[in-house]
């Protein structure tokens, strides 16, 4: 009983085919490819980003700014 046959998975696929259909199936692996696609080429570009972002550093100059930390009261 631990693991599922062929057998199984080919009727619970069938099942799935029937209730849905070739083409919902068929829209939903679209986008989800193009979701994954889009994923992929985001982390591309923040890599891309990132890199371009460190090249410019600040000079830190040693100023110190003096402030106060004050706690949010709901109004």
């Amino acid at each position: 009983m631990g693991s599922f046959s062929i057998w199984h998975w080919l009727i619970v696929l069938l099942i799935i085919v029937l209730i849905f259909g070739t083409k919902k199936l068929r829209n939903i692996g679209q986008d989800l490819g193009g979701a994954v696609k889009g994923f992929k080429d985001g982390m591309k570009e923040g890599t891309s980003e990132k890199s371009t972002d460190a090249a410019p550093q600040q000079k830190v100059t040693g100023q110190t700014i003096e402030g106060e930390v004050k706690e949010k009261t709901k109004s």
